[in-house]
């Protein structure tokens, strides 16, 4: 028998939602055709977010609590309404991707299981030139939310001192985004290397919340990832629901609703009134257009100070200023004198917290999951079994890391046990969470 389909007319046209009740949130009992129908409710305002640029198709094909895969290139199969654009990949790769103006397009793409809208800062008729500036701020484990609405109204503030006008809104998972419209003259290296100023202006004037370094071993606080703005970087842009338990939506807002506001207040039940109530606050934000140069004047101030570029993410080829892609703690003058140890792995694992790498740090590892919600279930269990050791960890002795696995991404969570005196240290033991991305995979010879 072949699976139900519903057919909708949106924007003159007729969109099939296949498997349309297919429980996408269990947790609150919606279906992928309410998935389709939320973003036709705030259609305008997440339209404004993606439209006319190429899209990284982000597909959760068993819904938010299964896994998901990144399609970069547009589906084979397609209706001929179905726009694309061919973007080259830092790694000189090329694909077609979609293009989203219209309600039917976005209703399309939703119904490949596309729960949160991916789309890159550029525009489809210029794609060397980005106009949206993508200020995200990623706080360390452990880090309150008023401290993530502090760095956010530090960096509205920096953003218009140097000329640019800051849009917010929540990630919809832990952090806070703030946009600003660029004028389309600037290279991505050159959108990237603003970003960077912007990120250490924001940690000098606020150094005890905010943090521009990119180990993680050096974090505090709040970080804003300037590397967002480098090139095949995508972000969930405004009205995108992700996959949380509770729905929650990348919502945007108005600065005077910033100090206030509550991240868990904005979900796919509760957006579409908001919407229908208020409006979109970014109304005006394709009209507000400003410019870079005060942002690399700083940049260069930064150059000659003696400033180095900073670093850039693993995939990307190393740059002519870029310091060296090694964690401070791993830094070596001298003789290549082997130093730490190689972290024993979990019983039953072949590799340990570092793989193959010493550290002198005591980190052990604590789960390898699917999703982050898994390996953070796990991590509470954990720290249930070992309650004498929690109060002495720091917010950054808690490390959650995305890993790349074969066509998605899963999550390992490991513990530095650095504050913790050594003979209350737990050994390694079992994983809380023991995924194996590269389970049934047959390597070559």
């Amino acid at each position: 028998m072949p699976a139900r389909k519903e057919i909708l007319e949106v924007a003159g046209r007729e969109v099939a939602v296949s498997n349309p009740d297919k429980i996408f949130f269990p947790e609150l009992g919606l279906t992928k055709i309410d998935l389709v129908r939320y973003y036709l409710a705030v259609a305008e305002g997440a339209l404004r977010g993606v439209d006319g640029r190429p899209m990284a198709l982000k597909r959760f094909v068993n819904g938010a609590d299964g896994e998901f895969f990144f399609q970069k290139r547009a589906p084979s199969s397609r209706p001929d309404w179905i726009e694309t654009v061919e973007l080259q990949f830092p790694s000189g790769r090329t694909a077609h991707e979609i293009v989203v103006r219209d309600a039917a397009q976005l209703a399309w793409i939703v119904n490949l299981g596309c729960i949160d809208l991916n789309p890159h800062p550029v525009r489809a008729d210029d794609l060397d030139h980005p106009d949206e500036f993508r200020v995200d701020l990623d706080p360390v484990p452990g880090v309150g939310w008023s401290q993530i609405l502090e760095v956010a109204v530090a960096t509205r503030d920096v953003l218009e001192e140097f000329g640019l006008r800051g849009w917010p809104k929540t990630s919809g998972s832990r952090g806070v985004h703030v946009y600003a419209r660029i004028e389309r003259r600037w290279t991505f290296p050159e959108v990237r290397r603003a970003a960077v100023a912007l990120a250490r202006e924001v940690e000098r004037r606020e150094p005890d919340l905010a943090t521009s370094k990119w180990w993680k071993e050096e974090r505090h606080g709040v970080f804003l990832d300037y590397n967002q703005n480098a090139k095949d970087r995508t972000v969930a842009s405004a009205y995108s629901v992700r996959p949380t338990p509770d729905g929650r939506v990348s919502t945007p807002l108005t600065w005077d609703e910033v100090p206030g506001c509550e991240p868990e207040a904005f979900t796919i039940r509760t957006v579409p009134g908001r919407f229908e109530r208020e409006g979109h606050p970014w109304a005006g934000i394709d009209d507000a257009g400003g410019s870079l140069e005060p942002l690399l004047e700083l940049s260069a101030q930064h150059e000659a100070a003696g400033f180095a570029d900073a670093p850039w993410p693993p995939q990307y080829e190393k740059q002519a200023n870029e310091p060296p892609r090694v964690q401070p703690s791993k830094k070596r003058g001298g003789p290549p004198t082997p130093e730490g140890i190689v972290p024993p792995p979990a019983p039953g694992k072949t590799a340990g917290p570092t793989g193959r790498r010493r550290t002198t740090m005591p980190l052990i590892e604590i789960a390898r999951a699917a999703t982050e919600r898994e390996a953070l279930e796990g991590l509470e269990r954990w720290r249930g079994k070992h309650p004498t050791v929690v109060p002495h960890l720091e917010p950054a002795d808690v490390m959650v890391d995305s890993m790349r696995g074969r066509s998605t991404t899963w999550t390992r969570i490991r513990v530095n046990l650095r504050h913790v005196p050594e003979d209350e240290r737990p050994l390694q033991e079992e994983l809380e969470i023991d995924y194996d991305p590269w389970e049934g995979v047959e390597w070559p010879s």
